[in-house]
């Protein structure tokens, strides 16, 4: 397969997923397959929340629809016109290619929806056979839109694998986990050609002058996907003397999150510790937060830490790099994410700032 028609197809499914959304739903009649996958589709997303508790309906739509955004021709384009490739000219050098190609293996997280779909897009646009072992938390969107991608292509058959049980005979690995299960990867895949990804956080650094409207953004930061993820804000950074009040009057519009029993038990848990703990806390009924060095808060809760001199915050950050996601602010530090965007992600903003095309293509 040359590299456009890999890119071809990953473009039919953007425009398959482009369909499904919370507020509407639309069956359009020059996406391919609409008679083999949409009404299954809708009922997997129905089923989602059966499959993970944390898998709401909404939550659901948001990464299918961020998905939808993502895979558009002008993005795929945008995102590999960085790489060389070397494409396929005619059958026998296509032939040559398959017989040159690695198996990766996945090791994918399910604490988001689709989450691991970055890494299984680029080890199948780069050419590669991807063996995937998908999270006992997401078993089962990953392999349908697979399912759709061969219907697209057959010839992604002999290029897709999922496993249960234990990997074997490939050729590299992506790990995805906490900071024990990297340990026990890093000895397990020592001899391998690898990346893999721990534990990470993300955070804010506000200096007290944010509109109402960047506050209401920070908010979906904080809030979006109940803060399961790695691009979810955990961390406030804040000038000395900051006053909340702001902050949270603009995230009140994110009330309703409580109103979830799994959040609100975490919610009630968690704050009931704090307290008998006697920490200081600051709370809104849906929400509290702690001063704590700590960038990795609880869910229904978010750190906060004062600084007074930028310049020293800058040089603390770039210090903790290795467990930082992203850092949102109004221009305030290098390398900062806007407000309300951490979880819609582009191609080219590549988890923990590893460039996975460039991993794939230069490793032997």
């Amino acid at each position: 397969m040359t590299l456009e028609t890999k890119k071809s197809v990953f473009v039919e499914l953007g425009k398959f997923l482009k369909q499904f959304s919370e507020s509407e739903t639309i069956q359009k009649s020059d996406v391919l397959h609409n008679d083999l996958f949409f009404d299954d589709f809708q009922k997997l997303i129905a089923l989602s929340q059966s499959h993970n508790g944390w898998y709401t309906p909404e939550q659901v739509y948001f990464a299918i629809q961020s998905w939808a955004d993502a895979l558009t021709e002008e993005n795929i384009s945008k995102w590999l016109s960085n790489y060389s490739f070397e494409e396929a000219q005619n059958d026998l050098e296509a032939h040559q290619e398959d017989q040159h190609s690695k198996t990766v293996a996945l090791i994918l997280a399910g604490n988001i929806p689709l989450v691991g779909f970055h890494d299984f897009l680029s080890v199948l646009i780069t050419g590669n056979k991807a063996l995937v072992k998908t999270s006992s938390n997401d078993q089962h969107l990953l392999p349908f839109l697979a399912k759709y991608i061969i219907a697209v292509n057959p010839e992604f058959a002999d290029k897709i694998t999922f496993v249960e049980g234990k990997l074997e005979n490939f050729d590299a690995v992506i790990a995805t986990g906490s900071n024990n299960t990297a340990r026990y990867f890093e000895y397990y895949f020592k001899d391998k050609p690898s990346i893999i990804r721990k534990n990470r956080n993300s955070a804010a650094v506000l200096n007290g002058k944010e509109t109402k409207e960047q506050l209401e953004a920070l908010g979906e930061d904080i809030f979006r996907y109940f803060g399961l993820g790695c691009r979810n804000v955990s961390k406030l950074f804040v000038p000395k003397g900051y006053s909340f009040d702001a902050f949270f009057e603009a995230i009140f519009k994110y009330q309703d999150v409580i109103h979830y029993e799994k959040y609100a038990n975490n919610y009630d848990y968690n704050k009931a510790v704090f307290l008998m703990s006697n920490f200081k806390l600051l709370d809104n009924g849906f929400l509290t937060i702690k001063e704590d060095s700590s960038y990795a808060s609880p869910i229904s809760s978010v750190f906060y830490e004062y600084y007074e001199d930028l310049e020293d915050l800058k040089n603390r950050l770039a210090s903790d790099s290795e467990q930082i996601q992203c850092i949102v602010s109004n221009n305030l530090v290098p390398n900062n994410t806007a407000f309300g965007v951490t979880q819609k992600p582009q191609l080219w903003d590549y988890a923990d700032n590893v460039d996975t095309i460039t991993f794939l293509l230069t490793t032997k």
